[in-house]
């Protein structure tokens, strides 16, 4: 069954295909490394978690390559006030990261390369820009202009992107202003910063060349996915975008799949600002099923408001769901819902997700099944049927991650 997704560059809904003979090959923008990850976090990393296993579930073998970016300004002012090195705040960060996402049961990427083993090739990718006579320096930084680029090439930049676009300290935008879509290709400083040998002296490559970089050593450009938080639409995706173009001719990705934010206070979940709910403290409250039953519930594009009591219902509902499903499976042999019903509902779940990822739609339809089964009079099976259930089940939590009876 083909999945299909609305590709956020083009805004159609395409389906998502792979080279012949070669995994289906996914890069998603990881984390930068500096505080704990939030329940923003993990509900991006968990939409593509829900892709990858469908895809897995159908049979595709998928090569999924996540960057970890250990050297930034905020990683760099955080681990000043801590007074401790920037190598050693990352390094700590990125542990506890992978444990946030061990607990929350999301696969772990095919490869994790770090930022800062990229140091050659993002330099080999700065140069290469710089042959294009669009890279002028600015101080202690060195810039690239775009040229114009069609609607169809690269995301636009206008009113339309105003909302997605998020001020980044470490990710300045270029003096000329006038100039829509410059990105920094190198920084000049010296230690204890972040720095590197380059041909514009001592100092770090821009932010927006690694994923570049490490998307071609691992996959070649274009992958057949790239995604991540729709904050990341402007300018990274967007930068991303113009060096696969300007350097090779072709998009970065043939389709890009981006999820919208949670919201606390009204704004944008943001390690920056502060308004956040640790995604430690999310799972400890309500487990890694329950987590996902309340994040999965909308559709990716559409942004979750975080609200603690909505959060809790969302906790009770699931393991409810769960309990019900449970009983069933396992409660003897004279029920009237059987293995054809199962098997009905995970068809619906795999017909559900195929169609632009609908985690809302699946877990809509579970919690519809499982309210059926509670108006039962009989409990249980039919004789002979609760293997074929136990599959159905299995089916289902194959794709969704989400454990279920």
């Amino acid at each position: 069954m083909l999945l299909r997704i609305r590709d956020t560059l083009s805004g159609r809904i395409v389906p998502l295909r792979r080279r012949p003979a070669r995994p289906f090959q996914m890069y998603v923008c990881g984390p930068t490394v500096y505080a704990p990850a939030h329940v923003g976090h993990a509900r991006t990393y968990l939409y593509f978690d829900v892709l990858r296993r469908f895809l897995r579930a159908e049979g595709v073998p998928v090569e999924y390559v996540m960057n970890i970016t250990d050297f930034e300004e905020k990683i760099d002012r955080r681990a000043a006030a801590l007074g401790i090195s920037w190598q050693t705040l990352a390094r700590r960060e990125e542990r506890a990261f992978l444990r946030d996402m061990d607990m929350l049961g999301v696969l772990r990427p095919t490869r994790r390369p770090r930022a800062s083993d990229f140091i050659p090739r993002m330099v080999k990718v700065a140069a290469r820009l710089e042959k294009t006579g669009r890279v002028e320096r600015q101080g202690d930084s060195c810039y690239y202009y775009p040229p114009d680029r069609s609607r169809e090439e690269n995301f636009p930049i206008s009113a339309e992107l105003a909302e997605h676009a998020v001020p980044e300290p470490g990710h300045p935008f270029p003096a000329r202003e006038s100039v829509a879509g410059a990105f920094m290709v190198w920084q000049r400083q010296d230690p204890p910063l972040p720095s590197w040998r380059g041909p514009w002296g001592p100092g770090m490559p821009g932010w927006h060349l690694e994923c570049y970089a490490m998307a071609d050593r691992y996959l070649g450009v274009p992958v057949d996915l790239h995604g991540g938080g729709l904050d990341l639409i402007y300018p990274h995706h967007h930068a991303e975008n113009e060096i696969a173009l300007a350097l090779d001719g072709q998009p970065f990705s043939r389709a890009f799949l981006h999820t919208a934010f949670v919201l606390q206070d009204g704004a944008k979940m943001s390690k920056s600002v502060g308004n956040l709910v640790l995604l430690r403290e999310a799972l400890t409250e309500g487990g890694p099923g329950g987590l996902r039953w309340y994040v999965l519930r909308p559709p990716y594009s559409q942004r979750l408001p975080w609200d603690d009591r909505e959060f809790r219902a969302a906790i009770s509902e699931y393991y409810r769901v769960r309990q019900t499903l449970g009983d069933w499976r396992s409660g003897g042999d004279r029920g009237r819902i059987g293995a054809a019903e199962a098997n009905t509902l995970a068809a619906g779940v795999r017909a559900d997700l195929a169609k632009n990822l609908g985690t809302d739609r699946a877990i809509a339809r579970i919690r519809a099944f499982a309210r059926r089964l509670e108006s039962e009079p009989a409990a249980g099976v039919p004789r002979g049927e609760a293997p074929a259930v136990r599959r159905a089940l299995r089916s289902i939590e194959s794709r969704l991650g989400i454990p279920l009876g």
